[in-house]
């Protein structure tokens, strides 16, 4: 791992999520949490944080994606979702002590911050503003939690559930005159584990969503064509 720039830090503490940690906080806050921090950067497939592991750190996401995953019982993983940058890995476990239920592993090389879990804890301590900007963090995690939980258990049908999905994913495209332009950096078999359906099935579904030309594809670029058609095996639109 390489240690970053401070300059990637300041940049990434003026557009992300993380700098909410110190709104509103004493005049002293932003450069005690600058202290706090150890910049590094890291290869595509790095293991960021392991099931079963006791939390240390949190960790803030500033470039690069990182996948969340968890085991069943049984041996089958399943993607919850993908961290993009803005983000923060591991701060429900850090301020419960509980040992992680997921695992985080970048897909792409990533630059993170990580802050010493006991630190972290201090600092909030001393800041107790920066609690509400906690809860916020918290907030969007379970929202995320809901949605995977709405697409695997209301949705019927595994189209239905690729389409939401998709539909999901779409929300960080780009918008051109072609459709809403994405790029998937999983493979079938990880999109599989992101609905509960096997590689061979979500190759058959986007097969038959490029035939019935409400998708295009360009190697790891998806390409929307037809939203209100998606929309409608989503089940989302009647």
């Amino acid at each position: 791992m390489r240690t970053t720039s401070e300059t990637d830090w300041n940049d990434f503490g003026n557009t992300s999520r993380s700098a909410e940690f110190i709104e509103r906080s004493s005049p002293e806050a932003p450069s005690e949490f600058e202290s706090l921090k150890t910049l590094f950067n890291c290869p595509t497939n790095t293991v960021l944080l392991m099931e079963e592991q006791a939390p240390s750190h949190i960790l803030f996401l500033l470039a690069g994606r990182v996948k969340l995953s968890m085991n069943s019982s049984a041996g089958k993983r399943l993607i919850l979702g993908i961290a993009n940058p803005g983000e923060t890995l591991g701060l429900a476990y850090a301020l419960s002590g509980n040992r992680y239920d997921i695992t985080a592993e970048a897909i792409s090389p990533c630059r993170l911050a990580s802050v010493n879990r006991e630190d972290f804890i201090e600092f909030l301590a001393r800041n107790p503003a920066a609690y509400r900007n906690v809860a916020r963090e918290l907030c969007l995690d379970y929202a995320r939690a809901c949605e995977q939980v709405r697409r695997l258990g209301l949705a019927v049908t595994a189209p239905a559930k690729l389409a939401q999905l998709l539909l999901e994913w779409s929300a960080d495209g780009q918008w051109t005159k072609d459709g809403t332009r994405l790029f998937c950096s999983l493979t079938h078999g990880e999109i599989g584990q992101c609905i509960g359906a096997s590689r061979e099935t979500v190759s058959r579904i986007l097969s038959d969503f490029r035939y019935q030309e409400l998708l295009e594809s360009q190697g790891s670029t998806l390409i929307i064509s037809n939203r209100r058609a998606l929309e409608i095996c989503a089940g989302i639109s009647a």
